[in-house]
C-alpha cells in the first residue's frame, strides 16, 4: 500500500447539502471511506449507480480537470461535476503524483481540442482529431499512460474494440510495473479481468468488494455466449 499514490478517500457527508441527489445514491449511502490496496481498482455496476460520479469527484479532488486530460489541463466547456469533490479528503502515499491522466469518453472531443491548443515545439500534438475515436483513445493510452502516475479512467471501453481492450490491459501491466496506479469505472468483462485487481460493486446497496466472477458484466456475458439462441428467443420472442 505504501507505493500507491492514493491510499484512501474519506467522504464527509456534513459538507454535502441536505437536498443533494448524492444522498440518494444507495451505493454511497453511509460510506465514510474507501481504501485502495491494489495498483488497479475497478468500479463496477449498472448505469446510474454512482460509479462515474465518485470517479469524477476523485479525479477533481486529485487536481485533474473535470472534463479530463493530464494533470496540467485547465479548461471548462460545461461545469457539470457534483459537489462531492469538495467533500472528499485524500490520503496519499509517500510519493505524490507528478504525472497522471483522467480519461473519460463523454468529453474526449474537448480534451482532444485542448491538446492541439496546448501543443508547442517541445510538446508536439498527437493530432487526435485526425484519428478515429478508438484510435485516438489508443494513442492516448500508448503515449500518456506509460509512466508512474495516477490514472483515472471512466469507461475506456466505450471507444475500444475487444482487441484494443486487450491492448489496454497490456499497457496497464507495463505502467503498473513502472509504478502506476489505476482507478477505473468499467462495464467491460475484458478489462475487469485484470489479474488481482480490486473490484468495488455499486450494485444492490452499499459499496462492497466482489470477485470478478460476481460482476454482472461477467455473468451476463457468460450467459449470452453459452446460451445465445435460447436467450435471444426469450428476449425477442422469436
Amino acid at each position: 500500500m505504501a507505493s500507491l499514490f492514493l491510499k484512501k478517500i474519506g467522504i464527509h457527508w456534513n459538507l454535502i447539502s441536505e437536498g443533494s441527489y448524492l444522498r440518494n445514491i444507495s451505493s454511497l449511502q453511509n460510506v465514510k471511506e474507501i481504501v485502495f490496496e491494489k495498483p488497479v481498482t475497478f468500479f463496477a455496476g449498472e448505469n446510474g449507480t454512482g460509479k462515474s460520479t465518485l470517479l469524477e469527484a476523485i479525479a477533481v479532488a486529485s487536481g485533474f480537470n473535470p472534463e479530463g486530460g493530464s494533470i496540467n489541463y485547465s479548461f471548462s466547456t460545461y461545469d457539470s461535476h457534483s459537489e462531492l469533490c469538495r467533500a472528499l479528503t485524500l490520503s496519499r502515499g509517500i510519493s505524490n503524483h507528478k504525472w497522471g491522466y483522467f480519461l473519460r469518453a463523454e468529453s474526449f472531443y474537448n480534451v482532444a481540442t485542448k491538446e492541439l491548443e496546448y501543443a508547442d515545439i517541445n510538446h508536439p500534438s498527437l493530432r487526435l482529431h485526425e484519428r478515429s475515436h478508438g484510435e485516438s483513445f489508443l494513442t492516448i493510452i500508448q503515449q500518456r499512460l506509460s509512466d508512474a502516475g495516477l490514472y483515472i479512467l471512466d469507461e475506456p471501453e466505450a471507444a475500444l474494440s475487444p482487441q484494443r481492450q486487450l491492448s489496454l490491459l497490456i499497457q496497464m501491466k507495463e505502467a503498473v510495473a513502472a509504478g502506476a496506479q489505476f482507478i477505473i469505472a468499467s462495464h467491460s468483462p475484458i478489462l475487469l479481468g485484470y489479474p488481482e485487481a480490486d473490484i468495488f460493486s455499486f450494485d444492490n446497496g452499499p459499496l462492497k468488494k466482489i470477485e470478478y466472477e460476481e460482476t454482472e458484466s461477467y455473468q451476463v456475458t457468460k450467459m449470452f455466449i453459452n446460451s445465445r439462441e435460447y436467450l435471444l428467443k426469450r428476449l425477442l420472442n422469436v
